[in-house]
């Protein structure tokens, strides 16, 4: 079948819950993603933050179909050794104390959410307490995810949300504060805001949360399901400000392609909050997925991943800024390590789908912004060929 008969046979199968674009993808190698005609293109989107690897890397590989072999899945029941392997290296490069896996991202907000609420109840007594979050945030699509995504745009179809939810100005103290009453069980944002349009946290503004949550017995929790996993030069950004968290979620690159997530606290979190029956899964943690994750927190640590983006991402920010210079459409840049976004005054959706004529994958966060989250493999003469392809599309349009 060709690739005109692919995309009509999804459009008459698939649910339409994305405006997808005209390329089905068939395989990858490196960074490198090939369609269905055998067209190359250079992914700096890595499956929006989760190819952290690239593709075909074959000791990933390898190790994922050694446990598909063996055990895929038993249930949380009983004990297994890859999720336990997994869970202490999360530990440890977390510096946290407990771990819950989920089988994504929003389902680890879900969990966040549900141990903050818990938290609440066994400190005072009852039910009935509320989270802050920010603006121009995105935590997930359930309900209680979305509830927390401080974007009316995403809410306003699924109204009524989960009660109690306000929302502060991101890297704005004096609104967080002014939303704290008794009744405050967490404050819930992410370190660098993804979809919101690329802003990393300001310190003053995390060490004042900090500093709130603790005068307040109020939990932080973070969200580092885009940023964490070594993205921006650290193996979770809110390890660049020296703050930590009560809670995290993670996911993405966690699996690097295998659905996993997970949700990571301190022990005081989790010895005042969640208990046997308060939350479960079956299919979180699994054998499969244990390796998985055992496997790319061992690659990530052995091969100093987090290094590496801090060395190659100072030259990936200084070709984007070459390319503002270069175009007066381009306004800003902003990120940190590698989860890069440039402010296009341009239709950034025709940037990206004009990209892919040049063999290059580039995807958007908000409504204004190129994002360049690449497999953090990269090396500059990716990031040389990736600034060559986009300046060809940016003089085009």
């Amino acid at each position: 079948m060709n690739k005109s008969g692919y995309m009509e046979q999804a459009e008459q199968t698939l649910l339409h819950t994305y405006n997808r674009f005209p390329l089905v993808l068939d395989h990858g190698e490196g960074v490198y993603l090939y369609d269905t005609d055998g067209k190359e293109y250079l992914d700096f989107a890595a499956g929006i933050a989760v190819q952290a690897f690239g593709y075909h890397n074959r000791e990933y590989t390898e190790c994922i179909k050694e446990q598909a072999e063996k055990l895929l899945h038993t249930s949380n029941l009983y004990y297994n050794v890859p999720v336990i392997r997994a869970s202490e290296r999360l530990r440890a490069a977390s510096g946290m104390d407990r771990v819950f896996f989920t089988n994504s991202g929003t389902e680890a907000i879900e969990g966040a959410i549900k141990a903050a609420k818990k938290y609440a109840w066994t400190r005072d007594g009852h039910a009935g307490h509320e989270i802050i979050a920010m603006n121009h945030s995105f935590h997930g699509r359930s309900i209680g995810a979305l509830s927390v995504t401080g974007n009316a745009h995403y809410q306003e179809p699924f109204a009524p949300l989960m009660p109690g939810v306000k929302f502060a100005d991101f890297n704005d103290l004096d609104s967080v504060k002014a939303l704290v009453s008794e009744k405050t069980c967490a404050v819930l944002l992410e370190t660098v805001q993804g979809e919101g349009g690329i802003f990393p946290a300001s310190q003053d503004f995390l060490e004042g949360l900090r500093k709130l949550c603790d005068d307040n017995d109020i939990l932080l929790i973070f969200d580092e399901i885009q940023c964490g996993m070594a993205r921006t030069g650290r193996m979770f950004a809110w390890q660049h400000y020296g703050v930590k968290p009560d809670i995290m979620a993670c996911a993405k690159a966690l699996g690097c392609g295998v659905p996993v997530g997970a949700f990571v606290m301190t022990e005081k979190a989790a010895g005042r909050s969640l208990k046997p029956g308060d939350h479960g899964t079956t299919y979180g943690g699994n054998p499969f997925v244990g390796a998985a994750v055992e496997k790319v927190l061992e690659m990530m640590e052995r091969d100093r991943i987090a290094d590496h983006v801090g060395r190659i991402a100072p030259y990936l920010e200084q070709k984007l800024d070459e390319l503002i210079a270069e175009h007066d459409f381009l306004t800003e840049r902003r990120g940190l390590g590698l989860m890069q976004g440039v402010v296009c005054k341009k239709p950034v959706g025709t940037v990206a789908a004009e990209a892919l004529k040049e063999g290059l994958i580039v995807i958007t966060a908000g409504q204004d912004v190129l994002r360049f989250v690449p497999p953090l493999i990269i090396e500059e003469k990716h990031v040389d060929e990736m600034a060559e392809k986009l300046s060809i599309v940016l003089k085009n349009i």
